[in-house]
Order: C-alpha cells, then sequence, then structure tokens
C-alpha cells in the first residue's frame, strides 16, 4: 500500500510541475502578445500547440495512473 501511495504522489508531482510549467509559458506569451501583430499571431499559433501538448500530457499521465492502480488491485 505504501508503494501505490508513493507512485500516486509521484504522478501528482509530476502533473503539478507540468502545469506549472505551462503556466509560465503562457505567461511569457502573454507579454509577448502586448508588443506586436507578429507576436499575436505567432503566439496564438504556440498557445495552441502548448495546449494541446498538455491535453496529451495530461492524458499520458492518467493512462499511466490508470495502469498502476489496474495493477495493483489487479483489476
Amino acid at each position: 500500500m505504501k508503494n501505490f501511495i508513493t507512485q500516486i504522489k509521484k504522478k501528482t508531482n509530476g502533473i503539478i510541475r507540468t502545469l506549472i510549467g505551462t503556466g509560465i509559458i503562457l505567461l511569457l506569451l502573454a507579454v509577448l502578445i502586448v508588443w506586436t501583430d507578429f507576436f499575436l499571431r505567432l503566439v496564438m499559433g504556440l498557445l495552441i500547440m502548448v495546449v494541446a501538448y498538455a491535453f496529451f500530457y495530461g492524458a499520458y499521465k492518467l493512462w499511466s495512473l490508470k495502469k498502476d492502480v489496474e495493477k495493483f488491485f489487479k483489476l
């Protein structure tokens, strides 16, 4: 049981770090938006890519957590 809780803590810490990193990137992109129209187009494209990456990464982390839970409870 202790190993299972440790795995859950590792997975949630990874998700938290990813969300913080994504937030920092979005903050930097928001500053770039203010300057010019070119940056606005560039940032919008990058924003869509960052959001897509966050969804894929979140889905992967949830899938691996699900796999660990199934393995632990032998479902």
